[in-house]
């Protein structure tokens, strides 16, 4: 979903110089900086959610508010110098400020400016509530784990055929909320069609709030088909993407046999194949390689 490769295309590689060791150790994370970057803001990330939700906690609130809402300004300004260096370091910014982790990263920074630099704000809207959306600095998180890409791979490579399952489900769920409006009626409170749909999918995910109960033989045996249904619905999906998983598994272990970890001495590149001699990237003689006259020959 998002490595040093994806930035590379994305938003543009800066040119030798400050920028681009702003670059490598931001965005790359094979490297020794890189990867102490990466742990350090996934600390402050994961603690800057937590002092959140402290904060929403009246007793906390009231015992350490004063505590909590500096540690709440330190990390907004750790945040903000993470964000304008991402800005600063790529050669296309608008690209990155435009892009899922672009939106997240700046959906972190806002809801504390704007409570002071507008605090009319209150007058509209709870500024607790307003303050909440700083949880979303947790989906910071998914661009520095590995599982995360290949989960994302696996649900897009799945969508078609959920897709066609769920539409599958929707009709069946139309089906029997239709059977149910007839057969129970308004009197047992299956008072229209989407209300009887409501009952049937909540049957069906074996959720069951009780809120409509059929009182008919018919209705419940019609209720009893959707209950013993709802397990495969439930299975179905699990299935497609674990498959999905297991393939993407497989790709990536053919991946890694076929490239090394070899990184370039010049840029820092890697993913190299096995047999190379020269950075794919900058042309440098890779280490333990013979050197050649020229970079084009192989």
């Amino acid at each position: 979903m998002f490595d040093d490769r994806a930035a590379d295309a994305r938003f543009g590689r800066p040119a030798p110089g400050w920028r681009r060791t702003l670059f490598t150790v931001i965005f790359e994370s094979e490297t020794r900086a890189g990867r102490s970057f990466d742990l350090l803001l996934i600390a402050a990330i994961i603690t800057s959610v937590g002092v959140v939700m402290l904060e929403s906690m009246a007793g906390m609130r009231a015992r350490y508010g004063a505590w909590l809402h500096g540690l709440e300004w330190v990390f907004t300004g750790l945040f903000t110098l993470e964000y304008v260096a991402r800005l600063v370091c790529v050669q296309r910014p608008v690209r990155y400020a435009l892009s899922f982790y672009g939106v997240i990263d700046l959906l972190a920074l806002l809801p504390t400016y704007l409570v002071v630099l507008e605090p009319s704000l209150g007058a509209l809207i709870d500024v607790r509530v307003l303050r909440l959306l700083r949880v979303f600095r947790i989906f910071k998180l998914s661009r520095y784990t590995h599982e995360y890409r290949t989960l994302a791979l696996a649900l897009a490579a799945s969508g078609r055929k959920i897709t066609v399952f769920l539409g599958f489900v929707m009709l069946l769920v139309l089906v029997s909320g239709t059977l149910m409006y007839v057969v129970e009626g308004p009197q047992h409170g299956f008072t229209s069609i989407p209300t009887a749909m409501y009952w049937a999918v909540s049957t069906m995910t074996t959720v069951g709030f009780g809120d409509l109960v059929p009182r008919t033989d018919l209705g419940r045996l019609i209720a009893s088909a959707m209950m013993l249904t709802g397990w495969g619905v439930l299975a179905v999906p699990t299935g497609i993407v674990t498959a999905e998983m297991g393939a993407q598994r497989r790709l990536q272990i053919l991946a890694e046999r076929a490239t090394t970890d070899m990184s370039c001495p010049a840029c820092s590149a890697d993913g190299h194949a096995g047999d190379a001699r020269y950075c794919r990237r900058c042309g440098t003689a890779l280490p333990g390689t013979a050197t050649a006259v020229s970079p084009a020959r192989t």
